[in-house]
């Protein structure tokens, strides 16, 4: 099987899940870059728990050591559960009880930000903000933070949720819910893509 040569950590990644567990010396020949480069990627996933490694004998000497995933990892690469959200989610907007899917809503944003709360830092919501913009970088969402009067404004240029936000807005009320309670202060979903907004604005109070 030819292999190209990785233009992300995602790559790797991917190289990993497929073919691991797998030394230094493998992920060189196989991603044809050095060794070194393949250590400092190395370095770089373990710093961010997507990436483990033990180390294995042979003979005398220093041991060489060998990489898998990390459920952190295995999470983030290869795993497409876009239909099972989207038929999830169709069945949460068929329960007719109104104050039952506020009460839901709550519940998955607070589900979804105690998974997500060790990643954000700043003692305030601007800081907090900025974090969490970060985090969403890294997942792959694109997004900035922007001052503006009313406060620090967290622009989403693309939705995180496409297949269930074209289908049901309220998936946009969970959010702000989340982003709420990871920046430890009120948000307000100031512009929306759905109602004709070029983006999707999150504002601090």
């Amino acid at each position: 099987m030819s292999i190209a040569a990785p233009h992300s950590d995602n790559d790797l990644l991917d190289l990993v899940r497929v073919a691991g567990p797998l030394g230094v010396s493998e992920l060189s020949d196989a991603l044809e870059v050095t060794a070194t480069a393949v250590r400092q990627r190395l370095t770089r996933l373990m710093a961010n728990s997507l990436v483990q490694r033990e180390p294995v004998r042979a003979g005398r000497g220093r041991p060489k050591h060998r990489y898998w995933l990390t459920d952190k990892g295995l999470r983030q690469t290869g795993s497409n559960f876009t239909d099972l959200a989207v038929t999830l989610w169709r069945e949460f907007r068929s329960i007719p009880d109104e104050h039952m899917r506020s009460d839901m809503l709550r519940r998955f944003a607070k589900a979804l930000a105690s998974g997500y709360a060790e990643h954000i830092h700043g003692n305030t919501p601007g800081e907090r903000l900025q974090s969490l913009a970060e985090l969403l970088s890294q997942r792959r969402i694109p997004v900035s933070v922007e001052a503006s009067p009313g406060g620090p404004t967290l622009r989403a240029h693309a939705c995180p949720y496409p297949n269930l936000a074209d289908e049901d807005p309220s998936v946009c009320v969970m959010e702000k819910m989340l982003f709420s309670e990871l920046v430890g202060s009120d948000v307000q979903l100031t512009h929306c893509r759905l109602t004709g907004g070029a983006d999707c604005q999150f504002q601090t109070g």
